[in-house]
């Protein structure tokens, strides 16, 4: 038997935040549903990649707690929200999800901080790298999708903005990183 090396609080807040990435995905994959089905096919392909993404970071999350004597606790996933009235909510709605999703991450790094358990504060700074990016990159979807929506005509600008989505990079841009 494995010795546990996380504390009873540490395991209880990376198993709910394990449970928050599972409903993250559901929350992509919805998403992403309704945007196939509005003919946003782009749109829905980035969506859908995000949706495995979250996947990715739930198992990270899941093979942590294992590997340091915890134990994963597997719970039922709440239903998305409703449908998004438009791209704009949707984007909106994904943004406000990363935020959140971000706060969630800072307190388990904080946990570990407050308890010098120097692993999963390591572990967890991954996770704030990922946050960073990801919400530099929804923001800058947002403001191409500013731009596409108050110059459309005939759709055309949302149209090309679809098109861009379905080639478009899973990851942002960490802006200390960028070059001059």
């Amino acid at each position: 038997m494995k010795s546990k090396r996380i504390s009873d609080k540490m395991e209880k807040l990376l198993n709910t935040q394990m449970t928050t990435e599972a409903y993250q995905a559901q929350v992509y994959l919805s998403y992403a549903s309704w945007a196939e089905v509005n003919s946003f096919s782009g749109i829905a392909t980035f969506l859908y990649g995000h949706m495995h993404e979250e996947r990715e970071h739930m198992f990270k999350i899941l093979k942590y707690i294992n590997d340091r004597g915890g134990e994963t606790q597997i719970e039922a996933i709440k239903a998305p929200p409703a449908n998004p009235k438009n791209i704009g909510d949707c984007l909106q709605k994904v943004l406000k999800a990363e935020m959140d999703n971000s706060k969630d991450i800072d307190k388990i790094v904080n946990l570990a901080h407050e308890e010098k358990d120097w692993a999963t504060f390591n572990f967890g700074q991954w996770f704030v790298k990922e946050q960073i990016e990801e919400e530099s990159l929804v923001n800058e979807i947002i403001d191409k999708y500013n731009l596409a929506s108050n110059e459309t005509s005939d759709n055309n600008s949302l149209y090309e903005m679809d098109r861009d989505l379905a080639g478009h990079s899973q990851e942002g841009d960490m802006p200390r990183e960028e070059k001059f």
